[in-house]
């Protein structure tokens, strides 16, 4: 069981300030809060309506990629129904059962992203990490040799139905949304899934209790995620913030949409040309909020590095190839602190045109340039 204090009982007891192991370095605050969110809302996240016509639907994609790392979805095929469910829920867990109940199913605290009630993604006891203010369920639901609902909560009774069924609608909609993806690069539909290979999904539910100090804290610190791509629902209270242009702009809520989040995985495969989406999500005083994230990266053995059809002597890799099990150990071990994790594998490309020039000299066969990246 982990033995973190969750949240919500630091929200229910009324403080006035919160607890400083909470409180962000002057950096990483989120400076003005407002309670009007439409104040700050940025409604240009683009969206992208997937019942068009695939000649309308890719440029999108492939704009919305390239600029934002994110956009809307919707009529994307998931029930609405459904949707609204597993939202109710997540909340009533949440909301609407004793603490000691849900402590039952509490995160082993020993190891990183396990699964399970939390409040401390992070492994580290060291004093100078700072907590989000946040508490969570961690759902491990894809392959399904992975996935056990007896590990998930029995309240509300329907909680584990609707949490299976989410798992296989979020998994059809990340292969249609990869296939989209690779298309929109000229590459074969199947391209960036088989690269990624197997999914290994993750479905976290994240309550932002109200704060006393939004503009101390932070309820999920910057980062970038660190699998291949990210479908996230949330209610209708704003709180989740992308960095574009060096700017912290709030992503207005969108009602029925699934918002994706391109991930570092798919930076890598795509070479660059899609850049992983940088977010955080800010707290406010007067509201709980929720969003459910559903997570999906390679298996830990699989390498990740650039696809060949985007690489060329005009457009050489950007990244050096990782095992996703390294890549995933160096992010749990150092904490993302509002960096990119997949900065540390930038390659120095006038070097490698350096190394080409002398390849292709010495030899001409081109198979040669594949292992210059692998």
């Amino acid at each position: 069981m982990e033995g973190a204090v969750r949240v919500q009982i630091l929200s229910q007891m009324g403080i006035s300030e919160v607890p400083s192991q909470y409180i962000q370095p002057p950096k990483n605050r989120p400076g003005f809060v407002t309670e009007n969110i439409a104040d700050l809302s940025c409604k240009h996240v683009p969206a992208v309506d997937l019942s068009s016509e695939k000649e309308s639907v890719l440029p999108a994609i492939r704009e919305a990629c390239r600029d934002w790392g994110a956009f809307h979805v919707i009529n994307h095929g998931v029930p609405t129904k459904l949707l609204d469910d597993l939202r109710r829920a997540c909340l009533s867990f949440f909301n609407d059962f004793p603490m000691e109940d849900k402590l039952k199913y509490a995160c082993n605290p020993n190891f990183a992203a396990s699964e399970g009630y939390g409040c401390r993604l992070l492994v580290s006891s060291e004093n100078e990490t700072v907590l989000d203010w946040r508490d969570y369920f961690d759902h491990h639901t894809l392959p399904l040799s992975r996935r056990n609902p007896s590990a998930w909560p029995h309240f509300p009774p329907e909680y584990r139905e609707l949490m299976a069924n989410y798992s296989d609608e979020m998994k059809a909609l990340a292969r249609r949304l990869l296939a989209l993806m690779s298309e929109s690069l000229g590459l074969k539909a199947s391209c960036i899934e088989d690269a990624v290979g197997e999914f290994y999904q993750n479905i976290t539910a994240s309550y932002y209790p109200p704060c006393p100090r939004p503009d101390l804290t932070l309820g999920l610190q910057s980062h970038s995620d660190i699998g291949a791509i990210t479908l996230l629902i949330q209610d209708n209270v704003g709180g989740l913030q992308v960095l574009k242009d060096g700017e912290w702009l709030l992503v207005d809520p969108l009602p029925n949409a699934i918002l994706v989040l391109v991930a570092d995985q798919t930076e890598i495969i795509t070479n660059g040309q899609y850049k992983t989406c940088v977010h955080r999500a800010v707290t406010n005083a007067s509201k709980p909020r929720l969003s459910i994230a559903t997570f999906h990266d390679p298996a830990k053995t699989v390498r990740i590095s650039p696809v060949s059809d985007l690489v060329s002597k005009s457009s050489p890799p950007l990244y050096s190839s990782a095992l996703y099990r390294d890549y995933l150990s160096s992010w749990y071990s150092n904490a993302p602190e509002g960096k990119r994790n997949l900065d540390k594998l930038l390659l120095d490309t006038s070097n490698y045109c350096s190394a080409l020039y002398a390849i292709k000299k010495r030899n001409k066969n081109s198979q040669v340039l594949f292992h210059l990246w692998h």
